[in-house]
């Protein structure tokens, strides 16, 4: 297998819908092993069209790039609540991939 799985947590904000399903949002992703591109990711979003969005945002970014330009790019173009929480995972999931790096 050439890819490998890492996630992020973050806090959700109240008042959301996830939020009676979930205490925090997770982020997963499937990396190329060989250059850290990301091949299919999940979150934990409460509707299926905003997990698919995610999805899309973050399918084929490079994160070997770091992480600031994907965070630039979910403030650009994700407009909801959990806005902040998916830029806090996304970070976390970035701290994840420098520790399997570092392996």
């Amino acid at each position: 297998m050439n890819t490998y799985f890492i996630a992020g947590h973050a806090k959700l904000p109240q008042g959301m819908a996830a939020r009676n399903l979930y205490d925090s949002i997770t982020i997963t992703l499937e990396l190329d092993f060989k250059y850290g591109v990301i091949v299919d990711s999940s979150c934990t979003l409460a509707t299926e069209h905003g997990r698919e969005y995610i999805r899309q945002l973050l399918r084929g970014y490079c994160l070997g790039e770091g992480v600031e330009e994907l965070i630039e790019k979910v403030q650009h173009h994700y407009r909801g609540k959990a806005g902040q929480a998916i830029q806090a995972a996304l970070k976390d999931v970035y701290l994840q991939y420098e520790l399997a790096l570092a392996k």
